[in-house]
């Protein structure tokens, strides 16, 4: 057998282990976002391995992954915990996403379409949807894929991955301090955010998102928890 012949045969083994690292990627931090791992919560490698069935390494890569994003935070000789906002960590965030987000809206009017209207609308109900429904931490994650498709579509690559960095940071913030049922802002102001972008009034668009995240913000409750340990089998287990 050739070296090409064997690098495809491990091909569909490599993307089965990659399909399985993305969703113990994203039960970890769907878990952290939920609050079912509370901040400070010290995750252990060999405890994760053996609730997940997959080697420390494995498990290793994918904290570095979520440290990347800042939910999770490493520590020397301590290991991995999840990420403990503070009061001046989510003032700091909130003033990037003031800088990078209100300076793209000017870009975003100008190249958005009905195509893509139409889909940002889509994005906003099912994100109203899942706050009817009481599904906190989904309404949260919509959210903040609605901010991140909006830096997308201003055309500028590097910003909108910074921003849904930034936005991943704003949804622990949002999850930890947030009130239950509510967002911090009014449950249209997507929607008509919408409406100055599709009508091309990119200044007014960069107004409204700037009160937008304004309102976000000021709805925080900065009340830190102590740590604490979790029972990872309980939280994945099941």
């Amino acid at each position: 057998m050739s070296y090409a012949q064997a690098a495809l045969k491990q091909r569909p083994a490599e993307k089965e282990g990659e399909e399985r690292h993305e969703s113990i990627y994203r039960a970890v931090s769907d878990a952290i976002v939920e609050q079912r791992l509370k901040p400070g919560a010290r995750l252990r490698e060999d405890a994760l391995s053996d609730v997940f069935g997959i080697s420390r390494t494995g498990i290793r890569k994918i904290l570095q992954r979520l440290a990347l994003e800042q939910l999770v935070t490493l520590t020397p000789r301590r290991g991995a915990s999840v990420t403990r906002p503070t009061a001046e960590e989510a003032k700091d965030v909130f003033d990037a996403r003031q800088m990078i987000e209100c300076g793209l809206m000017p870009d975003v009017a100008k190249r958005i379409g009905e195509k893509e209207a139409a889909e940002l609308r889509e994005m906003a109900r099912q994100e109203r949807q899942a706050l009817r429904n009481g599904q906190q931490s989904i309404a949260i994650r919509l959210s903040a894929d609605f901010h991140v498709r909006l830096a997308q579509l201003s055309g500028n690559a590097t910003l909108a991955e910074f921003v849904e960095r930034l936005c991943s940071r704003s949804s622990l913030i949002l999850a930890v301090y947030g009130h239950r049922g509510h967002l911090g802002c009014e449950s249209h102001d997507h929607d008509d955010l919408i409406g100055y972008l599709e009508a091309g009034n990119g200044e007014r668009a960069k107004a409204f998102m700037s009160r937008h995240l304004k309102a976000i913000e000021a709805s925080l409750s900065m009340v830190e928890e102590e740590e604490n340990v979790p029972d990872l089998q309980q939280i994945f287990g099941g």
